[in-house]
């Protein structure tokens, strides 16, 4: 073999290697909170890889406990495994560890569930969550993502982007919009500079028509939006006039948490739903 045919097989095995490592990522993001159980043929169509093909990564996942089988239905759901991978993320996640103590204060004074979103550029992810103690609650499970634009928390992440940027994502289904077109992009537009002027997003049963969401955003000493706060609740518990009450308690828990971060928030205006 010549010199010059290293690179061609080198770079082909690279691109080999890559597009497993692609495959295999695409297998474990196949499993959501609502659908945590997956059969090989549901996980197969969902990633548009042959079965056979799922089913080996699938092998290799179970051995080293990254997805497990239920032993009644023999379909796979995310293993413990995963746990020991993400776990040192997780401890070095100032935004987290800071927060903590925060959303135990906000449940508790509030009722409801509270959570941590952080933003990876088209998805907003739960990283920390207190459930309510209510027998009837909503939960954001840790490693939920959340794409769809009335998402309370989606709209704080997307009101701190360049409006072009907020744009392009909408039109290209980055982050989802049922109906979308060009007078439906400008009202949300200035949807998004109202919650950031009022300091804080409302979903109110848009995305889900049995769930509120409420969002602030937390800043770094930078100034920068590293993070949410998020208060899930059933629509039937919220109010008009409570759904005030706690987008103040969810922007006082963010200013809160953006404090012990040694951040400062813009500058808001208090308004009223009104």
């Amino acid at each position: 073999m010549s010199a010059t045919e290293h690179p061609d097989t080198n770079g082909n095995g690279d691109a080999k290697g890559a597009s497993v490592i692609v495959n295999a990522i695409a297998v474990l993001r196949s499993f959501t909170a609502d659908e945590p159980l997956l059969g090989v043929t549901e996980i197969a169509n969902r990633v548009g890889l042959h079965k056979s093909t799922v089913s080996r990564i699938l092998a290799t996942f179970e051995q080293e406990h990254l997805v497990e089988r239920d032993p009644d239905t023999r379909r796979f759901r995310l293993g413990l495994g995963l746990i020991a991978v993400a776990g040192p993320l997780l401890a070095e996640l100032e935004e987290r560890r800071v927060a903590y103590p925060v959303l135990r204060e906000l449940t508790e004074r509030t009722g409801e569930t509270s959570a941590l979103m952080v933003w990876n550029g088209n998805e907003s992810m739960c990283v920390e969550q207190i459930a309510s103690h209510h027998q009837i609650k909503h939960t954001t499970p840790l490693g939920a993502r959340y794409r769809d634009a009335m998402s309370s928390s989606v709209q704080v992440f997307l009101a701190q982007e360049p409006e072009e940027r907020v744009r392009t994502l909408l039109r290209s289904g980055a982050i989802t919009y049922a109906g979308l077109d060009e007078s439906s992009l400008d009202a949300y537009m200035v949807r998004l500079k109202d919650d950031a002027r009022r300091g804080w997003a409302i979903n109110y049963g848009e995305s889900s028509i049995d769930e509120v969401g409420i969002s602030a955003p937390v800043y770094d000493h930078r100034g920068d939006l590293v993070a949410a706060v998020l208060i899930p609740a059933p629509r039937f518990r919220v109010s008009k006039e409570r759904l005030q009450s706690l987008g103040e308690s969810c922007r006082a828990a963010a200013d809160k948490v953006t404090a012990r971060l040694g951040g400062n928030a813009p500058g808001t205006i208090k308004r009223s739903l009104t």
